[in-house]
């Protein structure tokens, strides 16, 4: 990140590394470079170990979010047998905690754009670590629902704010590698809930699946103590507020800065479709409901798939859901590194195109040998692309806006592939008598942003941040 001041600056301490002193852009950076962790992040030279401590705090909130909707799609078929809900029913029961965790994909980015970063995201693992239980003890199906509900209200804020954090952290040579990384993480927690699956709940019931990432979540919250707030967002409070100060004082202002603020100051969303950022937010909203489309058709019934056209039983499903998910950390972590050596359309394309032939051909075989090849195959493009997804909605859009513009595309995302989208993945299936038909579909769907990010998208490998919006 540079280190040119955006007002009138003011001497930090020495930062820890042998990087250029670094100046403050204003005074609530110069205090914020009293910690020798901002002044870590604040300089691009070298890393060190607080560029690792935000990487593995966001690391840790996209596994435990792998977890838990792993875990709620494998233990599908006991909750529907156990509060005796039809497949319909069930569906909306899924549809209502998606719409409260819409709320808070939207309510927790713009609270970090007003408020910064690394406070929210420790908010979030602390709600989540406390209504994990709560799920577990759920005596009724609407009691369940509604627990749910909450936990995806708090953990859906995972999905902006942790990327932005590293993002806006980590160096932009390895920006992608990085975000892709941590969004790797998830497949670690999706494996990780194929062992609880298969081995706890098998042997003590679903309930006892729902148990353990509640402890596990409680680690995040002492590894995100270590994280600093973000410069670029601290950064750009200081450029506001100077401007401010001096237009309240009377003082002319640059015209950059004048048309800077006339953007910074009008409502979040409507910043999202000025003539200047109309194309990278629909392009943003875009791949995010298209990723979402295709996840929430054949992550979200998979299982139930397997058990119905397969005969797999839990334990079969769950010990595949393991492979599937560690397998799909390789695919986003070679995407990562695809992005960062080759671009961001170069790696969307060969990861879609690898995850529609293979789950194509996932989707016709009869024979379980295939079942497990073509399945662990599709699962390197299929998971990998989410890695160039999340790099790619939080370069899209300036800091100033950032947390609104990522929480926006995923908010739109997710009422779409996850509210209305399963109508008709459920009703395929009822009328076909197999969730078949629905997944051929998705091939479709990844070759389709598959063209889009390829003729339409901006190359933004290696940029600054500030390089690529103002």
């Amino acid at each position: 990140m540079s280190s040119s001041a955006l007002g009138a600056s003011t001497a930090p301490p020495a930062p820890d590394t042998a990087a250029p002193p670094l100046i403050a852009g204003g005074p609530l950076e110069a205090r914020h470079m009293r910690s020798a962790a901002y002044r870590n992040a604040a300089q691009q030279e070298k890393l060190t170990s607080t560029h690792w401590h935000i990487a593995w705090a966001n690391g840790l909130g996209w596994g435990f979010d792998g977890m838990d909707g792993a875990i709620f799609a494998l233990v599908a078929p006991m909750v529907i047998m156990e509060f005796g809900v039809s497949l319909p029913e069930y569906r909306t029961g899924v549809q209502i905690a998606m719409l409260v965790g819409i709320i808070g994909l939207y309510l927790w980015p713009w609270l970090a754009d007003r408020f910064g970063r690394r406070n929210l995201l420790a908010i979030n693992i602390a709600m989540f670590s406390l209504m994990m239980p709560l799920v577990a003890l759920a005596p009724s199906w609407g009691f369940f629902v509604a627990a749910y509900a909450i936990v995806r209200f708090a953990l859906n804020g995972e999905w902006a704010i942790g990327s932005m954090l590293v993002a806006e952290t980590w160096p932009a040579r390895l920006r992608g590698v990085i975000v892709c990384a941590d969004r790797s993480a998830w497949g670690v927690g999706a494996a990780l809930a194929g062992t609880i699956t298969a081995v706890v709940a098998a042997q003590w019931g679903w309930r006892a699946a729902f148990v353990l990432p509640a402890v596990v979540a409680l680690l995040a919250v002492y590894v995100r103590l270590l994280c600093p707030e973000s410069p670029y967002w601290v950064r750009t409070m200081d450029r506001k507020q100077r401007i401010k100060d001096e237009l309240a004082a009377g003082r002319m202002i640059s015209e950059d800065d004048r048309r800077w603020i006339d953007k910074a100051g009008k409502v979040g969303v409507r910043q999202l479709f000025l003539p200047d950022m109309r194309r990278n937010t629909l392009l943003a909203t875009f791949v995010a409901t298209t990723n979402l489309i295709a996840f929430s058709t054949v992550g979200l019934w998979m299982p139930l798939f397997l058990k119905e056209a397969h005969g797999w039983s839990a334990a079969e499903y769950g010990s595949f859901y393991v492979a599937w998910g560690l397998i799909g950390v390789v695919g986003i972590a070679g995407a990562g590194w695809i992005i960062d050596r080759f671009g961001r359309r170069l790696g969307f394309v060969l990861m879609l195109a690898e995850g529609a032939l293979f789950l194509t051909l996932w989707t016709y075989t009869q024979s379980n040998t295939l079942l497990w090849v073509y399945g662990l195959l599709w699962s390197i493009g299929f998971l990998g692309v989410w890695g160039p997804a999340t790099t790619y909605t939080t370069e899209m859009y300036p800091t100033r806006v950032r947390g609104v513009g990522n929480g926006f595309s995923w908010a739109v995302a997710f009422f779409i592939g996850y509210v209305l989208w399963p109508f008709v993945s459920v009703w395929i299936r009822e009328a076909t008598g197999s969730f078949q038909i629905a997944f051929l579909l998705i091939p479709v769907v990844m070759l389709g942003q598959a063209a889009v990010v390829w003729w339409y998208s901006p190359e933004n490998a290696g940029k600054d941040l500030d390089r690529i919006h103002v």
